[in-house]
């Protein structure tokens, strides 16, 4: 599937508009930056979930445009930010902010992005939008601050897994859909069920993203790139607390100490595809999938709920 639906067409051009305006900068340098990012980002998905989120309870309005930007704003300044800390020179297949700028400009033009977010939000009044967002924010620094401390100690179990990827990935999905609705009704219970809906696609979204770390028929060869990083996913947590005690050993030794021999990266990957480890993440994702379908379902059955049923299902059949 094309994952922008054509019934958004004329609301994605107006998005466009208002996102590009609210980059603009008067600092040569930093204009010069803007384009590039405003050239080079991605599918848009976050800002398709504000508006038809936005139109399953009416017309988008301004302020749906607006949220819609600051979703946008927010998501690249943290992906920005993100390749600085974790060294990345590619981004979507182009050269990262940071590979071209580096370090100290790229963290300004983080914070130049988050500010932008804020003032959009600000100066026209959309507070209740804006602790939407503030909290996503929030919330995906603290994921990545439990990530990194438990990647370390190699002690995260199915639990605290979920908790990180509710935080680091679902959250700003799901004040995304909650800004869409609330941008159109105003209405606090409207708002929540969306940020439920939000959630629950963001979930299975990032355990998608885990699994082709384990590569699929479609994709071909797996990565094992999470296993260089020492990240334990769904799949590995799964095979780590259902493998024998010796099994285990081996296991957290490798990714504690060989993670980089692609030989011991291909052994981590076939002992999980023997303990079902990638069929059990496989069930999750599609549970998650199925709770988000079931909220559409309360929905009366329109073009714009198809639409939004299509991106759901985009999100766990995607190729890459």
């Amino acid at each position: 599937m094309n994952a922008s639906p054509d019934i958004i067409k004329e609301e994605l051009k107006v998005f466009e508009r208002v996102f590009k305006d609210s980059v603009n900068s008067q600092v040569p340098m930093l204009d010069r930056i803007m384009r590039y990012i405003v050239r080079t980002k991605g599918k848009q998905m976050r800002p398709m979930f504000v508006i038809l989120t936005a139109r399953l309870y009416g017309q988008a309005t301004e302020s749906t445009y607006r949220a819609a930007s600051l979703v946008e704003l927010l998501h690249t300044a943290t992906l920005v930010h993100d390749d600085v800390v974790d060294d990345a020179s590619e981004r979507r297949g182009f050269f990262s902010v940071y590979a071209l700028w580096k370090s100290k400009i790229s963290v300004l033009v983080g914070d130049y992005l988050l500010a932008k977010g804020l003032l959009l939000s600000l100066e026209n009044d959309d507070f209740t939008i804006l602790k939407h967002m503030s909290r996503a924010v929030k919330q995906m620094s603290e994921g990545e601050l439990i990530q990194m401390e438990k990647s370390r100690q190699l002690n995260i179990d199915e639990d605290t897994y979920f908790t990180i990827i509710r935080n680091k990935t679902a959250s700003l999905l799901a004040s995304a859909c909650a800004a869409g609705a609330f941008s159109v009704t105003a209405d606090p219970d409207a708002a929540e069920k969306m940020r439920q809906f939000g959630e629950s696609v963001g979930v299975a979204f990032q355990i998608k993203d885990d699994l082709f770390d384990y590569g699929t028929e479609d994709v071909g060869k797996p990565t094992g790139n999470d296993i260089r990083e020492k990240k334990l996913t769904l799949p590995l947590i799964y095979t780590l607390q259902h493998s024998d005690k010796a099994t285990r050993k081996s296991l957290i030794y490798i990714i504690k100490n060989e993670n980089r021999i692609r030989k011991k990266v291909g052994y981590i990957i076939d002992e999980v595809v023997k303990a079902g480890g990638i069929r059990y993440a496989e069930q999750k994702m599609f549970e998650y999938r199925d709770k988000a379908l079931e909220i559409l379902g309360e929905f009366p059955e329109t073009p714009v709920r198809q639409a939004l049923e299509d991106l759901v299902r985009y999100t766990t059949d995607r190729k890459k």
